[in-house]
């Protein structure tokens, strides 16, 4: 069963697009990663797993760009599909 990741993101920049590889590359075939871009500029950088609230632009965590804040999320993915 596939965990569903969820990001909400300004739709101009190229970050949603590099997450989404990335995860995939770590989790080929067990994410079903869908993004919603925001029509005008909101800051948001908002990533859910399994429905739950992981990290936050708004909430002072910036966009995932290292190693420490992708690992989060790889936590919280590996935690999700143990449950599945």
């Amino acid at each position: 069963m596939a965990v569903v990741v969820r990001v909400v993101y300004w739709a101009r920049g190229p970050e949603y697009l590099q997450l989404k590889k990335k995860l995939e590359d770590e989790f080929p075939s067990r994410l079903d990663i869908c993004g919603e871009g925001t029509p005008q500029v909101t800051g948001f950088f908002e990533v859910f797993v399994a429905g739950k609230l992981v990290h936050s632009k708004k909430g002072g965590d910036g966009y995932v760009d290292t190693e420490s804040k992708f690992l989060k999320l790889v936590a919280a993915i590996k935690a999700a599909l143990a449950q599945a």
